[in-house]
């Protein structure tokens, strides 16, 4: 069983009647952040960071997966989700997953099931949620994100998002290090058949720049999952897209995870 630090980074130093008032001095979302310690990622301790409405019970939750050469901090400096917390009442947490494409790999690191089997307990302990959820997710977020969702399935994932995902359709064409070798390429593979059933019974959006280096490879995932909602337009693989796209995208998973309806 992983050990879990559910201690606020800030609480930690100042202690929770700081935390309270920091949350109270005009700030209309409450940050909560910390490290794990899980058996799923050896010699590591990442970090988690939670944005919550301020004064919501039980918000809907986003689960946020950085691309490669990203951490925790991306979504919310880079991204800047947390403008989007208030209007939606949605929290948005984030962790630090490397460059492991989210899944278990060959050294013995699994940032997907840190996630599943470590993060998830922990964010419904600190955010209260109890319905699907979502994931979102860029470049190598946005594969992770799907590949999360197709192992939870729909009673656990609500909606998802995978903007610019890092997607190839055949094990020679992925990136290096993106994957050990074939056999590992094919047994993390979203276009699988047992994977897109399952995803064909969750909302999935993606979205990607028309330059992007990805449009070809997201283009043929729609057409494996015609269920997705597919947007190509302006823009490129960078985090401008990502932050000119992340109002919209958190309406669409506000509305998903607020109806239960789906598309």
């Amino acid at each position: 069983m992983a050990s879990v630090t559910r201690r606020s980074v800030i609480g930690a130093a100042l202690g929770a009647g700081a935390v309270a008032a920091l949350a109270g001095c005009g700030d209309p979302v409450v940050w909560r952040s910390g490290r794990l310690d899980s058996d799923h990622w050896p010699g590591h301790r990442p970090r988690w960071r939670l944005a919550l409405p301020k004064g919501s019970k039980a918000p809907p939750l986003v689960v946020v997966l950085h691309g490669r050469g990203g951490n925790a901090d991306a979504a919310f400096d880079d991204l800047r989700l947390q403008d989007h917390v208030t209007r939606t009442g949605l929290a948005v947490a984030s962790v630090d997953g490397g460059d492991l494409y989210w899944h278990a790999r060959r050294s013995g690191a699994d940032p997907g099931a840190m996630v599943t089997d470590d993060l998830l307990p922990l964010l419904r302990d600190e955010s209260g949620y109890a319905g699907p959820l979502a994931f979102l997710g860029w470049s190598m977020g946005g594969y992770g994100s799907l590949l999360l969702a197709s192992a939870l399935g729909p009673r656990v994932v609500g909606a998802v998002v995978a903007e610019s995902a890092a997607l190839w359709t055949e094990p020679g064409a992925s990136a290096p290090g993106a994957f050990d070798d074939r056999e590992d390429f094919r047994a993390h593979d979203v276009f699988a058949t047992s994977r897109t059933r399952v995803l064909a019974r969750i909302p999935v959006r993606l979205d990607c720049g028309d330059t992007d280096p990805f449009v070809a490879a997201n283009r043929a995932f729609a057409r494996r999952l015609p269920s997705a909602h597919l947007t190509v337009d302006k823009g490129g693989h960078n985090t401008d897209y990502w932050r000119g796209h992340a109002a919209a995208q958190l309406d669409w998973v506000a509305a998903r995870l607020r109806d239960g309806r789906g598309q």
